[in-house]
Parts: structure tokens; C-alpha cells; sequence
């Protein structure tokens, strides 16, 4: 090979290529029309072929060097740039996104909350009606101690607040995610048949609600409700709206089975499963916020009840207001 030649044939591109990568660096990706921008990719390409060649002839080590830069510096445009753009696109799905999903998704997420609090009512009557109905679903030794000792269990927290934090996180996303996979599952566990599609969403959140209603049965019975719910207001109000909204992407699916509307059920559940995804997207970070706050706050004995109530409700307002968010107008 003659150097010389190659090294003047190639070195048009090598300098156009350096040109286009001054002017990205000084002005910013966004400077760049999208043909400059296929011109970059093209001519990277092609200038690693060049290193990849220069190096296996032992070529000049100023021409090495030279190629090394600009392969290095296309690279790092590129891929950076490119990761920017993806956490831009991830903070701007925070910002407005995550919001107009939930707008969107609204009467789902609704249902779901209706038939939580239709559980809670009845575990809330049948738990004055009949003693036997909390052993029932809480299990009569949790029963037991809690009247016997006449203390909330909530402080078995204390001392070990990360591992707690940690378990209640994976166990809430566990959750949240059988109610959302239970909008397409045919398979209820707790009833050996097939059932349809949605029938396990609504199972699992009427039999919470039904449980968090014998709970403020009990604990209203005990005289430990006040103490109980300052515990719970805090975390539950990222918690529980997260567990609705889990619970609305399930129905959004089972939606997608069951009643496809104008659509084929393929393309019912690319729409309707991708408004789920993204429910899904945001109700991960609230999840872990909840953990953080049940595990490291609520229990502290050493902060007044009536702060916990507070807080809770700086949470829930501050909630609401960011589910309401709009994107503005251009």
C-alpha cells in the first residue's frame, strides 16, 4: 500500500469528520441537521476502518494518534449524546408524561380504587359483626396479641429499618405487578379455575381492601386506631395510589381482552398495554419512595402523631397536584 496516496485520498474525510465534530462540540448535537448528523455516523465508520488499518501497517504514530482522537470523539458524540437524550426523554416522561397517562387512564384507575375500598367496607362491617370474621382473615394469633399486648406491631420496624424498607419495597412492587399481570392472567390462585381475564386484579384488591378493613376494625376495637393510621397516612399515601393504579393497568389489559372495541385484540393490547407500561414506569419510583418512608419514618416512635398526619397529607396534596400536571402549550 502507498501510504502517501491512501494518507491523501483518506484525509478529506478524516478532516471533514473533525470539522463536524468542532462544530457539534461548540454548538451542541441539537446545532446539527440531521443529514450532518447521518454525515457524522457515516464518516466514523469509516475513519475506524482507516485506525483499524493504520495500526495493522504500522503506520506513522501521528497518524495513529490523529485517527485515535477523532474515532474517540465520535464516539463518545454519538453514544453520549445519545444516552442524554435518553434521560432527557425519561425526565420529560416524569415531568408530563407519567401525569397524562394517569389523566388518561383515570376511570380504570377509579374502578380499581372502588373496589379496594368496597373490600375495606366489608372487612370494616363484618369485623364489628363477628369476632370470628377478623380471625378469619387476619389469623386469630395475629388477633390475639395485638388485643393482649395492646400495642401496635408496626414497632417490630425499629432497629432494623433498612432490611424493613427493603422487604416492604420488593413486597409492594410484588403486588403491584400481580395486579397488572392479573388483568391478561386466566389463572386465579386462590380458586383452582380459569377465570376471566381481570378476575384476579379484582380479587387482589378486594381481598386488601377487605384486609385494611378488618385491620381498622381491630385496631379501632383495641383503642389503636389513632396511633395506627398516623403510622400508615405517610407512606400510604404514595402507597396505596401506586396499588390503584397497578391495579388500573390490569383492568387496562383485561379491557384489552375482553371488550377490544374497535380494534383487533393485537392492537388492543399494544394501545391499552402501552398506557399500562407506562403506569407501570411510574409507580415503581413511588413504590420505592413509599418503602423509604415506611421503613425509615413512620415507625419512629420519637415523632409526634399529629407530624405523621401532616406529612401525609403534604404527600397526598403534592400527589394529587402532580397527577394533575399538564404539559404547556408551545
Amino acid at each position: 500500500m502507498n501510504v502517501q496516496r491512501w494518507v491523501a485520498r483518506r484525509e478529506k474525510s478524516w478532516r471533514q469528520l473533525e470539522r463536524l465534530l468542532n462544530q457539534a462540540e461548540k454548538q451542541g448535537l441539537t446545532a446539527l441537521s440531521s443529514d450532518q448528523i447521518h454525515q457524522i455516523a457515516s464518516l466514523y465508520r469509516s475513519v475506524s476502518a482507516d485506525l483499524a488499518r493504520a495500526q495493522s501497517r504500522s503506520l506513522s504514530h501521528i497518524i495513529i494518534c490523529d485517527l485515535q482522537g477523532l474515532t474517540t470523539r465520535s464516539y463518545s458524540l454519538i453514544y453520549q449524546g445519545s444516552r442524554r437524550q435518553e434521560w432527557r426523554a425519561l425526565l420529560e416522561f416524569y415531568r408530563y408524561g407519567f401525569p397524562a397517562t394517569v389523566q388518561q387512564t383515570w376511570p380504570y384507575i377509579a374502578i380499581a380504587t372502588l373496589v379496594f375500598c368496597a373490600g375495606g367496607a366489608i372487612g370494616w362491617w363484618y369485623g364489628w359483626q363477628d369476632p370470628g370474621f377478623l380471625a378469619l382473615v387476619l389469623g386469630a394469633d395475629f388477633v390475639e396479641e395485638v388485643r393482649t399486648s395492646q400495642d401496635l406491631w408496626t414497632v417490630s420496624i425499629l432497629g432494623v429499618e433498612p432490611i424493613a424498607s427493603s422487604s416492604i419495597m420488593i413486597n409492594n412492587i410484588a403486588v403491584s405487578l400481580r395486579a397488572i399481570f392479573g388483568g391478561i392472567t386466566m389463572f386465579m390462585p386462590a380458586v383452582p379455575l380459569l377465570t376471566p381475564p381481570g378476575a384476579f386484579t379484582v380479587y387482589l384488591l378486594a381481598f386488601n381492601g377487605i384486609m385494611i378493613g378488618c385491620v381498622g376494625t381491630l385496631v379501632a376495637q383495641e383503642n389503636l386506631a389513632y396511633d395506627l393510621w398516623a403510622f400508615v397516612f405517610p407512606h400510604g399515601a404514595l402507597e396505596l395510589p401506586a396499588i390503584f393504579m397497578a391495579g388500573g393497568a390490569g383492568l387496562l389489559l383485561a379491557r384489552a381482552i375482553l371488550l377490544p372495541g374497535p380494534y383487533v385484540r393485537v392492537d388492543a393490547l399494544k394501545i391499552y398495554g402501552l398506557q399500562a407500561a407506562q403506569l407501570v414506569y411510574g409507580i415503581v419510583p413511588m413504590l420505592i419512595m413509599a418503602g423509604i418512608i415506611e421503613g425509615f419514618f413512620s415507625p419512629q416512635t420519637w415523632i409526634p402523631n399529629e407530624i405523621k398526619y401532616i406529612v401525609g397529607a403534604a404527600v397526598l396534596v403534592g400527589l394529587v397536584q402532580y397527577c394533575r400536571r399538564k404539559q404547556p402549550t408551545p
